[in-house]
Formats: C-alpha cells, structure tokens, sequence
C-alpha cells in the first residue's frame, strides 16, 4: 500500500463505495510478514512514498522468490530487483508471468511500469560506454518510479562535442545523472552547463590508479561546478532513486 491507494482508499469511504469497517480493517493489516530470512515491509509506500525493492545481491533465487510473492501478494504491484543474478532471474521467469530481466544493468522488473508522473525529464549521461551497466540501473530505476528518461552514452571528455551535441537535452532536462569512472571529469562538465541539480554517480570502470571508482569519486566531491551531489560508487540505484524524488517536487 502507498499514498496513492491510502487516497483511493479514503475516496472509496467518501463517496460510500466502502465500507468504514472494511477500510480500517484495510489499514489495520501488518506492515510486514515475517518469512524468516526476510521481513518485506509492505508501509514503506506510506512511510516514503514508494515501495520496497529488493536487493538481489546475496539472496538466493528462492528468498527472491518468496520476498517478490510476499510483496505483490499485499497489494504491490510493481517490484523493483537490483543486482539480481541469471540464475535467480531463471526462476522467476518461470513462476512469475510478467517478469522481465535486464542482462546489463542486472535489473529485474516484475509488474508493469507505472504512468509518468514526474513534473520534468531525467537525463542519464555516460562517459563511456563500459558506464551503462551502472546507467541502466539507474535509468530503470527511475522509470519504475513513473519519470521519462532520456538516456545519452558515450558522451564522455574525451570528444567534448558529442555532449555538445546534446545541449537541448541538457538545458530541458529538471535533473541529470552524470555517471563516469576513469577521471569522473563529466559530472563537472555538466555540472557547468546544466541549470538543474545534477547526480554524480562514479564508477569502478578505469585502469589501475582508478582504484576501482575511488578517483573518480575523488573528483567528482571536488568538483567545482555548483549543484553536484555525488552517490556512492557503481550506485545507479540510489542516483535513480533521487533523481525520480527530485523529479517529483512541486
């Protein structure tokens, strides 16, 4: 249950299409279900304003499974899986009619996508294209919480004028994800041109000094161009996530 069906909800009492009594009884179920390895949290769309998604790193299909069942079984229609691995996509493919799995961001999508209702575009920029398995999480992550997304790869500092090249999709967009690794300089260059907040999400992509995204996110929290905030390394997820809470402000 999130806000949305707690309106409905409370329309449905209004207009008597529901009953008081079945309304509390509605509201009063748990807000989670124990299964033992897991407690899925079926308030968080109340609490947060959308619902729980399941990390499928170090879950075993079946614990996916079962969480997945638990959620929609309560009234989700949608679920989001991140870092999900083949063999427990396999599984879910075969119990679950309407699942879909990404190969290259590892995103796992049960439901369909919900209408966009974010007030503007988010903008998904890679440096290169080794950066769109992190930019895909991202960017199906922000369409699962009903934003369009605008997706531009490769545009990276070393050919400055295939970002250039793009500049009315900068310009419109109401936030952009930035996503390098090597150096991380396009979260500046950005930065520097767009006039909505932008959200640098570093990589591990790079050769041995990268450290394994640490430069980049080195120089992206230094960046000198006003309205960076950076994530955390390879977190698509969490740029996705704030990328659709920005979209969707007033």
């Amino acid at each position: 249950m999130n806000k949305d069906s707690i309106e409905n909800l409370l329309k449905q009492v209004a207009d008597g299409s529901t009953s008081v009594e079945d309304a509390l009884l509605k509201l009063k179920e748990e807000p989670f279900e124990d299964l033992g390895f897991a407690k899925p949290d079926f308030h968080r769309g109340i609490r947060q304003g959308q619902s729980e998604v399941i990390y499928g790193a170090g879950k075993t299909p079946e614990q996916i499974l079962k969480i997945t069942k638990s959620l929609r079984d309560h009234g989700q229609n949608t679920v989001l899986i991140t870092r999900m691995k083949e063999e427990a996509a396999t599984l879910l493919k075969s119990e679950i009619a309407d699942f879909e799995y990404d190969t290259l961001s590892h995103i796992g999508i049960v439901g369909p996508l919900p209408e966009k209702t974010g007030k503007g575009k988010v903008v998904v920029a890679t440096a290169g294209t080794s950066d769109i398995p992190v930019a895909e999480e991202a960017a199906r992550t922000a369409e699962v919480y009903g934003n369009e997304v605008t997706r531009l790869y490769d545009v990276g500092v070393a050919g400055l004028h295939r970002l250039l090249n793009h500049m009315d999709d900068i310009m419109s967009a109401r936030v952009i994800i930035a996503i390098a690794g090597m150096e991380g300089a396009l979260a500046s260059v950005i930065g520097g041109l767009a006039d909505c907040p932008v959200i640098a999400v570093p990589t591990s992509v790079g050769y041995g000094a990268s450290f394994g995204g640490v430069s980049a996110l080195l120089s992206m929290l230094n960046s000198c161009a006003s309205g960076v905030s950076v994530v955390n390394i390879d977190n698509g997820f969490g740029a996705g996530y704030l990328a659709s809470m920005i979209n969707h402000l007033d």
